[in-house]
């Protein structure tokens, strides 16, 4: 597999019904406000059809990690058990959402396959592979949390009930210094190590 390829298979249980959770994640727009901490700024670009296929979407993203992500995608199938998009810009691939209702529950998966095309992580994948992937999982938890938050608040019976519902989780404000000095410092020592390496293979020879 080349290195900024990814392959993420995603499973989530929310209590509520499919159709309750794709109203949901239908709106794109709406993700800044229940997601807040994987979506700094979405915008839809083209609303589609009737159903929605053919949506463009703009988006501005995060998660743990202080790097971000611009990106689009559109939506290119419907079903009644979820739909498909494709993904264009610091993302290039395809996501496919499937809900599958077991009695009163949802059960979610998300498989997510992309190469990540934005210069850090592309350029740096040797080093970056396995921080990526530990935040996109890191940002999925944070989105199973902030559904569930977001279904109690639609379940509510009362203004009252419905203000006792946490908030979603918040946006990270993690500095990129130490990210940075920890890939800074990384390469360096692989540098060092292939630089002493070929000396001695070297210092054999002779």
């Amino acid at each position: 597999m080349i290195t900024n390829e990814y392959h993420f298979i995603t499973n989530w249980r929310v209590k509520g019904t499919v159709q309750e959770v794709a109203d949901v994640l239908d709106n794109a727009d709406d993700l800044v406000r229940w997601w807040p901490s994987v979506y700094i700024d979405v915008k839809t670009l083209k609303s589609g059809d009737e159903r929605g296929l053919g949506k463009v979407v703009d988006l501005y993203t995060k998660g743990w990690l202080p790097y971000t992500l611009r990106w689009c995608f559109t939506v290119t199938d419907i079903r009644a058990d979820g739909f498909t998009l494709e993904a264009h810009g610091d993302f290039e691939g395809s996501g496919k959402w499937t809900f599958t209702q077991e009695g009163e529950w949802v059960s979610i998966v998300y498989d997510w396959k992309i190469s990540a095309e934005k210069a850090l992580l592309r350029y740096f994948s040797f080093i970056m592979k396995p921080l990526f992937s530990a935040n996109h999982r890191w940002a999925m938890e944070r989105g199973e949390e902030s559904l569930k938050l977001e279904l109690a608040r639609r379940h509510a019976a009362t203004e009252q009930e419905r203000a006792l519902v946490p908030a979603p989780p918040p946006a990270t404000t993690t500095s990129s210094i130490p990210l940075m000095a920890g890939m800074v410092a990384v390469f360096a020592l692989l540098v060092g190590i292939s630089y002493f390496g070929v000396r001695l293979i070297r210092a054999t020879k002779s």
